[in-house]
């Protein structure tokens, strides 16, 4: 069975709506936060399958996923990290509520 590089676009494109229809429309920082990570992995499967199945099929575009998993997790761990300390001074975690950056 032969998958077709559109497959993998439709794929993604599902994702990155769905992320990006989180991240925009939720009000909770955590479910914001996970939107962004659909979002990045819509951008890793795109790589990917162009890696796979681009004019020059080369390994770069799954090296780049590489690159952009760890930013992902670097971006987790700053994002709860900050989450952690506006929820223990806010006692919140909407988005909406935390507009100042001092009391």
């Amino acid at each position: 069975m032969d998958i077709h590089i559109s497959s993998y676009l439709l794929v993604a494109l599902i994702l990155f709506c769905v992320g990006l229809f989180g991240a925009l429309t939720k009000r909770n920082a955590i479910i914001v936060l996970l939107s962004i990570e659909l979002m990045l992995n819509a951008v890793n499967i795109n790589l990917v399958a162009f890696s796979k199945y681009g004019l020059h099929a080369a390994v770069t575009g799954q090296i780049f996923t590489l690159f952009t998993m760890t930013v992902a997790a670097a971006e987790v761990a700053v994002g709860i990290a900050v989450l952690i300390a506006l929820y223990r001074n806010r006692d919140t975690v909407n988005v909406d509520e935390m507009d100042k950056l001092k009391d």
